[in-house]
């Protein structure tokens, strides 16, 4: 695989370490800005609807830039929203940074996934990714343990700091390693937005948005359900999170390589997997050591939705398409909020922490469902190959940074 895949996953590392650090330390964060653990859990939702917003307007605003200055922009914002983040001392200041960073996040692993996918042959086009979203399973293996007892130690608004210099690693990185190539004339905004035309586009979006959504019902209360619940030390976060995160690579690295040989059984395997595992969630939360194992099982097959949504959805655009792929993390984020969001409401109507993961299997379900129809259609109607060029090129292109 190429080098140039190391930067990415360098940067990815600095950006999955922001997104879900806050999860591990919402009772700190909670506790010194005086809002409710509820309303902590929001600052997860922001970011995610930072993303949303601004991952496609961002890709949409650059859409003749050549990739790998959209990159080294992209991370440049990344490190402003995560130093702001750093010196917050308001709740409302500490959520604008972090949707700062989210607007970075959206557009660059939406630009890094067709950087990826170019890089190598079609057969190898999925687990090219999965190395490249590798950075951000490391981030919750490495980086969010690691920051939660940073922020545990020395106050959390450190972990932001450290988070602000991984993003000026991951930006030096990718000045060196990844190569610059000219802005392809034939990839303007006009022929990346002629893809929103396909029905099935769209269907690939909710496919994402509300199969997520179950993980993050759970995942984004990780700590008030393995404390209040399970029954851990708030000490044992740390290394539960490196249970989550060791479940999260294994499930990433899996779930492209399967995605190479069997795409939508892949997606309708993983997605079963998961609405079963948050189910499972609802009886071994109550014991410990059960609680862990189920706990690194839901990072495995969570993360295993990765690579091979991108790749259906790449498919489903009908080739390389930044633009499309933007629209796509921004689905992934949609589900993230609406996890949050869900889980959130079970908490403050009463239900107990516990209720997150049935709300979370409720929800995959949905998008098991809607991967079925995707599936039935895609029977009638074949879709278009990954390889395929839009009708607004004229040729394929070499690799395009």
């Amino acid at each position: 695989m190429p080098l140039a895949l190391l930067a990415l996953a360098i940067s990815s590392f600095g950006i999955g370490t922001t997104e879900f650090i806050i999860n591990g330390l919402l009772n700190e964060v909670a506790g010194d800005l005086h809002v409710s653990i509820s309303t902590a859990g929001l600052l997860t939702s922001g970011y995610a609807l930072g993303v949303v917003v601004g991952g496609p307007a961002l890709t949409a605003l650059t859409a003749r830039m050549p990739r790998k200055v959209i990159l080294l922009a992209l991370m440049a914002l990344f490190i402003a929203g995560s130093l702001l983040s750093a010196v917050a001392q308001t709740y409302g200041l500490l959520m604008f940074g972090r949707i700062v960073s989210a607007f970075a996040h959206g557009a660059f692993f939406g630009v890094s996934t067709v950087v990826a996918a170019d890089m190598v042959e079609p057969a190898k086009r999925a687990r090219a990714i999965s190395l490249m979203f590798t950075g951000l399973t490391l981030a919750n293996v490495l980086g969010v343990p690691m920051g939660t007892l940073l922020g545990q130690q020395f106050g959390w608004r450190s972990t932001f700091w450290v988070v602000a210099a991984l993003g000026l690693i991951g930006l030096i990185g990718i000045a060196l390693l990844v190569p610059h190539t000219p802005a392809d004339p034939t990839e303007g905004l006009r022929g990346q937005l002629t893809a929103f035309r396909r029905p099935q586009v769209w269907l690939a979006f909710g496919i994402t948005a509300i199969g997520i959504s179950g993980l993050h019902a759970s995942f984004t209360y990780v700590t008030p359900l393995m404390t209040e619940v399970a029954g851990y030390s708030s000490g044992a976060i740390s290394w539960l999170l490196v249970l989550f995160g060791v479940g999260l690579v294994i499930g990433n690295l899996l779930g492209g390589k399967a995605a190479d040989r069997a795409l939508m059984p892949t997606i309708l395997v993983v997605l079963a997997g998961l609405a079963a595992t948050l189910a499972l969630f609802t009886i071994t939360v109550h014991n410990r050591p059960a609680a862990a194992a189920t706990l690194a099982l839901l990072g495995g097959v969570g993360f295993a939705t990765l690579s091979p949504l991108q790749m259906y959805i790449i498919k489903q655009a009908g080739g390389a398409n930044a633009l499309v792929s933007s629209a796509n993390i921004a689905a992934f984020n949609i589900g993230v909020a609406l996890g949050a969001w869900v889980g959130g409401l079970t908490i403050s109507a009463g239900l107990g922490y516990a209720s997150v993961n049935g709300a979370g299997a409720l929800l995959t379900t949905g998008g098991l469902l809607l991967a079925f129809l995707a599936a039935a259609l895609g029977r009638r109607t074949p879709a278009t190959s990954p390889t395929a060029t839009p009708a607004t090129e004229p040729a394929p292109a070499p690799a395009r940074n």
